[in-house]
């Protein structure tokens, strides 16, 4: 008997300023104006696409003590975007990085409730933890957080706003008109919680929401990511977008659900995904090399090459060979927290791979850094791109994909126009949305609320 077929997941990521836009584009438009948001939703949800992801933006990025173009800026507040999102579509799911570094849950809870009511449930919470010490002068003395009291935070921070969430049942509100009753009690939404990280006690002001609660993304990858994502996340956005990787990481995180007491169909594997159509495969190829090259300027190749070498290389020529001098090792790196910086574990035999792959291919520091910093993108003609799409999802590689295209706001126009209905031939993507939650679109069962769970717990005991 032969395997169904699964059905593909997708999702618009909306591109900020950052090396994998190319914003200098003729064909770019405002990465802030409104019209740009409300162009890539209505695109998506014409495409019938899960849902639209905005990444999170707290500081304007800088390296060395200075600002540069290389991350994301100039990002309006989530909330704001979303919530006007959602008066202009329909069925679109709407996800927003909030970090839990430097938030509240009560706020949070608050703030993702009133998304899931206004939007009659599209809502979606892309939890991360803040990791810049730039971005933590704006919030509090002492920069960051150390990587495990980040994911400890992140854990309690989560199950904090749960708790908020489900304080609420569903059934509180009675406005029954007759009798003048318009709650069922005096201590709807009361809840009290106390651990390491919060200690709060009150009442929630916003009721039960269309979803329960929003669909939780997980963006993590260390040893304390995934299970973090195992055990509390419904899906996660991953970076492995090589069907090898994919289909590593999609193993190894599933397999941790068990422990949890969760099924594989409960946490959804989405990696981020780049494209470049064209009318031939060799078009397509032409124009991924001129993006990719748009994409590292001479300048933003310097940057990270900085973040590997760890020292100012200002002066280096980005046209010219990798710097002869070793990198500096310690741990008083330029960059101090950040991700890119904490990938490099070991930056002495990393740059000895840099150097080996440029030897064997003669190249530039800018054409290694396009080299070693590329996202797995999906290229060639609509169907074979429609093809390769497929494949990773049906072999397992992950469960559908975060397109982050390199253009604002129209970067999905054609992907939408070609590559979603040779899908939907394939009979592997939906031709019309079947419910109206973001829970629904992804196959997700309604969450079950924690105080009831905890009362029957009581009960049973």
């Amino acid at each position: 008997m032969s395997k169904p077929l699964k059905q593909i997941h997708l999702a618009a990521h909306f591109p900020g300023v950052n090396n994998t836009t190319v914003w200098s584009d003729p064909a770019a438009g405002s990465q802030i104006d409104f019209s740009s948001f409300v162009h890539l939703a209505r695109t998506a949800e014409r495409a019938k696409f899960d849902f639209l992801f905005l990444a999170e933006g707290l500081r304007l990025r800088e390296q060395g003590g200075q600002i540069y173009d290389l991350d994301v800026v100039g990002r309006p507040d989530t909330f704001t975007v979303l919530a006007a999102l959602a008066a202009v579509t329909d069925r679109l799911g709407l996800a927003g990085t909030i970090n839990s570094t430097f938030n509240e849950p009560y706020e949070v809870a608050r703030q993702f409730a009133s998304l899931d009511h206004l939007s009659a449930g599209r809502a979606a919470w892309n939890v991360v933890t803040s990791w810049d010490e730039f971005t933590g002068q704006n919030f509090r003395r002492g920069g960051f957080l150390a990587e495990k009291d980040r994911y400890e935070r992140a854990k309690q921070f989560l199950t904090a706003a749960q708790v908020l969430f489900d304080s609420w049942r569903g059934d509180e509100i009675l406005a029954d008109k007759e009798s003048g009753a318009f709650l069922a009690g005096p201590d709807v939404g009361r809840f009290q919680h106390r651990v390491s990280q919060f200690d709060i006690a009150g009442q929630f002001n916003v009721p039960r929401s269309p979803q329960g609660r929003p669909v939780i993304f997980q963006a993590g990858d260390s040893e304390e990511g995934r299970e973090f994502a195992a055990s509390s996340a419904d899906a996660i956005f991953s970076r492995y977008g090589t069907l090898e990787a994919g289909r590593a990481f999609y193993t190894d995180v599933k397999d941790r659900l068990a422990r949890y007491g969760r099924s594989r169909d409960e946490l959804l594997i989405l990696p981020a995904a780049t494209f470049v159509l064209g009318d031939t495969d060799a078009d397509a190829q032409e124009k991924a090399a001129l993006i990719r090259r748009q994409q590292v300027s001479g300048q933003t190749a310097i940057k990270f090459l900085e973040q590997l070498w760890n020292r100012d290389l200002s002066d280096h020529d980005p046209d010219g060979p990798l710097p002869e001098i070793d990198p500096l090792v310690g741990e008083n790196t330029i960059a101090k927290g950040r991700a890119s910086v904490r990938m490099n574990r070991d930056p002495l035999d990393v740059a000895r791979q840099w150097r080996e792959l440029a030897a064997a291919k003669n190249l530039s520091t800018r054409e290694v850094i396009i080299e070693v910093t590329g996202r797995q993108s999906f290229i060639g003609t609509p169907a074979k791109v429609a093809e390769a799409l497929n494949e990773f999802v049906q072999t397992d590689a992950g469960d559908g994909f975060i397109l982050a295209p390199h253009l604002t706001p129209g970067g999905i126009d054609e992907f939408a126009d070609t590559v979603v209905p040779l899908l939907q031939e394939r009979g592997v993507f939906r031709s019309e949305y079947e419910g109206t939650t973001l829970r629904d679109h992804l196959g997700l069962a309604a969450p079950r609320n924690q105080s009831e769970n905890r009362a029957e717990e009581r009960a049973a005991s």
